[in-house]
């Protein structure tokens, strides 16, 4: 099928994934006919199929659906029961890729609670701001995360549950499984549409994160959107030849992040597929899941498709169950798309451009259209709005750059207790994305550059005011500047351009050291210059950041 085809098949009357238009808030949209209300009934949807179905693989731990409802159950009543957790109260969740992870949250937007989604990458200071500024009652964690955060939850009067602890839980805090009540049946106590759901930390451009919150509707959305995507892109590619593998996913991103939340965690339970999930990213351990368990949906940044091609044992390992090799987080060079396309016997390439403000989901490209356009970011389904507007507001015509805006009901409904910040972003229903581009007479988006001051370092979003925010925190530092430099392997490195106090010295190794305790690892910049001079400046005052960018980079 074309394009025009396979949509009207997919979203049209009476098609799977069949689309209406709503009036909502004074503006209307399109919306899935047949979206479920909430996540709670998008979890309670496992209930309608095989209990003893495999659902959540971790390294060498299987667990089947009937068992992961029983401990979704049995910890949303001790959330209600024990700890007193009321609709809308936030429950933090501060951990690596376990299964506890996804019972954790599923229980928590059960019960009418806001799951809050925290970096497992930040450090104690990082961790103490999130559980302030969301206002958490409950933090459940892994034994490294409990651990950063003891001092705060003393402070800021929140419990703490532990999960996987190898030893007895921490003073007042208690263990997972002692907590989930056995045989328990789902409360009672449950959400509604437009209740808030999940509060995910954006780096800030300010110094601090924000918290961009979305309801269930927004979540919900967002799914629907890419299950109907990939009916799309089955109609326009059918499988290169027969394939008997069941859909199967590998988690190789953060659940914290809303690519491994929305598009591979929630698309498991919206399907009742398998979902492969790995200690931490090994290429190697990777690539022994993906042959072990056939799995068929492989979507990491582009880093971790290099580091599979890359790999040692990629040759000998049988790849065949892969239908799809993509993902997002960073652009992907066109010599990538290509080896992927040759490198995989089934996988054909794939890319996605969202943001935690849209629930991940933006324009898509893939297969074909991906080898023929492999520059773009793709199209939209009718759900979703884009356009490129000038500066003043103002639509532009195919082609022409401008800063990219997306709208549809798949959007956050703003910042956490930033409303300043939220009617900055969201204007009229429309999100400004800060992003520079273009899209041409098919639709497909391009994304030519970032108005915002952020680096893209192998997925993670670093943003250069909040390093530099920390950077002057030094008192050697006078100014500062950080900006990303390119990098073979993650796209970007963090860089940053340092003036000395007169009479102060400060070496890399101090610098790092003393961000160590303010900065997660990922945002330490591991490209740093030192001058007396004072940093290159325009007429304005700012500094030259572009200028300082090409010093460093070869040409």
């Amino acid at each position: 099928m074309t394009w025009d085809e396979a949509v009207a098949a997919v979203l049209g009357p009476d098609g799977p994934y069949e689309t209406v238009e709503v009036v909502r808030n004074g503006r209307s949209e399109r919306v899935f006919a047949r979206a479920p209300a909430t996540l709670r009934d998008l979890f309670g949807s496992l209930r309608q199929r095989d209990p003893d179905a495999a659902f959540l693989v971790f390294e060498d731990e299987v667990f089947t659906i009937g068992e992961v409802l029983a401990r979704i159950d049995g910890f949303a009543t001790a959330l209600v029961e024990r700890y007193g957790i009321a609709p809308g109260d936030r429950v933090a969740i501060a951990m690596r890729n376990y299964p506890e992870w996804i019972v954790a949250f599923a229980a928590t937007v059960s019960v009418g609670a806001v799951a809050v989604c925290m970096n497992a990458w930040w450090v104690a200071e990082e961790l103490h701001y999130g559980l302030e500024d969301s206002g958490a009652r409950l933090l459940v964690a892994d034994t490294e995360r409990i651990e950063r955060a003891a001092g705060s939850l003393d402070v800021l009067g929140i419990t703490g549950v532990v999960v996987r602890s190898a030893s007895d839980p921490f003073p007042g805090v208690d263990a997972f499984d002692e907590v989930v009540v056995a045989n328990a049946g789902p409360p009672a106590q449950a959400p509604t549409t437009d209740d808030d759901a999940i509060i995910l930390y954006t780096s800030g451009t300010t110094g601090h994160p924000k918290g961009a919150v979305s309801t269930h509707r927004a979540v919900v959305h967002a799914l629907m959107s890419y299950g109907a995507r990939a009916r799309v892109n089955a109609a326009m590619d059918p499988p290169r030849e027969p394939h008997p593998w069941t859909t199967t996913f590998i988690l190789v991103v953060p659940l914290f992040h809303v690519t491994g939340l929305v598009p591979v965690m929630l698309s498991c339970v919206a399907s009742g597929c398998k979902l492969v999930m790995l200690y931490k990213w090994d290429a190697e351990r990777a690539l022994q899941l993906i042959e072990r368990e056939r799995v068929t949906h492989f979507v990491g940044v582009p880093t971790m498709s290099w580091d599979l091609l890359e790999a040692s044992t990629f040759a000998s390992t049988d790849t065949s169950s892969l239908l799809s090799v993509g993902g997002g987080g960073a652009p992907a060079p066109p010599e990538l798309v290509d080896r992927v396309e040759r490198g995989f016997r089934n996988g054909r390439p794939g890319i996605g451009y969202g943001m935690t403000e849209t629930n991940a989901y933006g324009p898509q490209n893939s297969a074909d259209d991906y080898l023929r356009k492999p520059r773009s970011t793709g199209r939209v389904l009718p759900v979703m709005g884009v356009v490129v507007r000038d500066d003043d507001g103002n639509d532009l015509p195919p082609g022409e750059v401008g800063e990219i805006w997306f709208s549809g009901p798949n959007l956050i409904r703003g910042y956490w207790n930033r409303p300043e910040a939220t009617a900055e972003t969201i204007v009229d229903g429309w999100l400004r994305t800060g992003d520079i581009g273009r899209i041409d007479d098919e639709g497909f988006v391009f994304v030519e550059d970032r108005a915002k001051d952020m680096i893209l370092r192998g997925g993670e979003n670093v943003y250069g005011a909040e390093v530099e925010a920390a950077i002057y925190t030094h008192p050697a530092v006078h100014e500062a500047a950080v900006f990303g430099v390119p990098h073979d392997r993650l796209g970007e490195e963090v860089a940053a351009a340092i003036m000395v106090r007169a009479g102060q010295t400060l070496t890399e190794q101090d610098l790092r050291h003393h961000l160590s305790t303010h900065l997660a690892p990922f945002k330490v910049p591991s490209v740093v210059v030192f001058t007396d001079e004072p940093l290159p400046r325009g007429a304005t005052g700012k500094i030259l950041k572009r200028e300082l960018r090409e010093r460093l980079t070869p040409t």
